[in-house]
């Protein structure tokens, strides 16, 4: 039996190596009815079925781990795997810990179950399996997780108001944080678009192929439609090389889009000089969402702009935004009327001189 490895090489990304190249998984495929090969035969059907990119990605990114715990096993064959074993597996990611000591959140643990019990299931849909041994597996309860670091408007400005205009690499990085903010729209969705996806006139963006390869029009506002017009007028002729590249926002070099890597890099790097400790790219599209909640917008045309699938997506939103509720606390709560508001002694470890000052 072949020596047991406490971490599988597939749930940690190898040295030197980006996120969009290949990693090798090693593993056999010289058994046609074997695991890897019947692997390669489901990513194959559901790229015919026009799943996304990134959801192939994924899939295949749990099954390689889950087939590659199963070599260390000597589990090469689909009939080998039982439902104990599966059980056994579902242990092993609970118990696993990533290179920074900490464990694999609930969600990527369900993630990983979930594609195993989907291969599973098309298994026995292709008649290799007579059984599915993952069909009663138990799934890790959902976390339910609040969007993080929601930013208040005076961070958000002072972040845009980072990078130097006064150059075209400037006024590229200030008019794709503009629509990030704007439009809250996701990383991938911005590095898409393209020429044709704007209407300066309209206002709007065409996002195209968006999360589950669907299309939207997202509304931009007047102040980031002035700053992408400054930037097409201004600056991204001189950025580019090549005049048949169509991305909006084109990379340092003028021969592509950037890269995801380097677009969450030079957002963070704008957020961190700006003081704000918190936060990546996506941190625009929950303020975004959180701050058009709290001056009335309705939870259905913001469901629209970020491009939620179901309403209950967009509905968290309404637990990150206090105002509201803070608003209806101060006005039916019977502790804060009038007359319940008894003045206190101020404690005197807040007799200093930049404390705030009581009033009568």
């Amino acid at each position: 039996m072949a020596t047991r490895r406490s971490h599988p090489p597939s749930w940690r990304r190898p040295e030197g190596r980006s996120g969009n190249q290949p990693v090798p998984d090693g593993l056999p495929r010289d058994d046609p009815q074997g695991l890897a090969p019947w692997l390669d035969r489901h990513l194959d059907h559901l790229a015919v079925r026009n799943y996304s990119p990134l959801t192939i990605k994924g899939r295949r990114r749990a099954l390689t781990a889950f087939l590659q715990w199963g070599q260390e096993r000597d589990l090469m064959r689909p009939q080998e795997v039982t439902r104990p074993i599966l059980e056994s597996y579902q242990r092993a990611l609970y118990r696993h810990r990533k290179q920074n000591g900490q464990p694999l959140g609930f969600n990527t643990q369900r993630g990983y179950m979930v594609s195993l019990k989907e291969f599973f299931r098309w298994l026995c849909r292709q008649d290799v399996l007579l059984h599915n041994p993952a069909s009663e597996l138990e799934m890790p309860r959902n976390e339910h997780r609040l969007p993080k670091g929601a930013l208040n408007e005076s961070e958000i400005e002072t972040i845009l108001a980072g990078p130097d205009i006064s150059g075209p690499i400037g006024l590229r990085d200030r008019a794709l944080l503009e629509v990030l903010y704007s439009t809250g729209i996701r990383r991938m969705e911005l590095i898409r678009l393209e020429i044709g996806h704007l209407n300066l006139e309209r206002g709007v963006l065409m996002v195209r192929q968006g999360k589950g390869k669907k299309d939207r029009v997202v509304p931009v506002g007047t102040r980031a439609l002035s700053w992408l017009h400054k930037y097409l007028t201004d600056a991204r002729q001189e950025i580019l090389i090549d005049p048949s590249v169509q991305a909006l926002f084109v990379s340092g070099y003028g021969d592509g889009p950037m890269s995801a890597g380097y677009l969450t890099r030079l957002v963070t790097d704008y957020i961190r000089r700006a003081g704000v400790t918190k936060g990546g790219c996506h941190v625009f599209r929950h303020s975004c969402a959180t701050l058009m909640l709290e001056n009335g917008a309705d939870i259905r045309f913001i469901q629209q702009i970020l491009g939620h699938a179901h309403l209950t997506s967009t509905q968290i939103y309404t637990e990150v935004s206090i105002a509201q509720l803070q608003r209806v606390h101060a006005m039916t709560h019977p502790a804060e009327k009038p007359a319940a508001v008894v003045p206190l002694p101020m404690p005197a470890a807040f007799n200093h001189p930049h404390a705030p000052r009581q009033t009568a």
